[in-house]
């Protein structure tokens, strides 16, 4: 049911449904505060349901990793999820360096990886041409790093969120098919306010 991408060190050739596996995700882990990045991955999280505890990130590609860290070295008693993209993460690989090194317990990477950068034409990321991410995440001191290709690991997943014991990352192989775009909203100024009234802030 999976698809073959040629040159990849994929260990598996399954894939998850892309939004399905987000949906259920966001659904055990309801307390959780979630960044996404720009592109897909936005559109996924706001498609499983509008929260005022989700961050959408616009533009800043390759930021989201560093946003979710400052966010879970900020709110150490709240779980901080990034759902994110594999050329996203790519752009923003030396990120990982820095979270392995700060080791927030409570900050989960979840990598929408179709091994393609969808956002610019559809052409073939670093993970489909022989990157192993869970190796350079391991590498950087992100040792509870692996694979997801089969929507029965949701539960790892969200148990490790619910849990904060722990930095993970997550690569969660996902086909190339590309649903109907959910937009969010496209009011920055309103996205950080709502989200800074989830947390107890004023806002500015």
């Amino acid at each position: 049911m999976g698809e073959k991408i040629m040159g990849t060190v994929r260990s598996s050739n399954k894939v998850v449904e892309r939004r399905e596996f987000v949906a259920k995700l966001i659904k055990e882990i309801p307390d959780a505060l979630i960044i996404t990045s720009l592109g897909s991955p936005s559109y996924d999280v706001f498609a499983a349901g509008d929260r005022t505890k989700n961050f959408y990130l616009w533009g800043a590609m390759g930021g989201s990793t560093s946003m979710g860290l400052g966010l879970a070295l900020a709110q150490p008693d709240k779980s901080v999820v990034v759902v994110t993209g594999d050329g996203e993460q790519l752009m923003g690989i030396g990120s990982l360096a820095t979270i392995g090194a700060k080791q927030p317990a409570n900050l989960t990477i979840v990598v929408l990886d179709n091994g393609h950068y969808g956002e610019t034409g559809m052409q073939r990321s670093h993970l489909s041409l022989g990157t192993d991410l869970v190796a350079v995440a391991k590498g950087f001191g992100i040792h509870d790093a692996y694979v997801v290709d089969d929507l029965h690991h949701i539960d790892k997943v969200a148990a490790k969120v619910n849990a904060r014991n722990g930095v993970a990352l997550a690569q969660v192989y996902i086909d190339t098919n590309e649903p109907v775009r959910a937009l969010p909203s496209r009011d920055g100024v309103h996205i950080k306010n709502r989200f800074r009234a989830e947390l107890n802030l004023q806002p500015f």
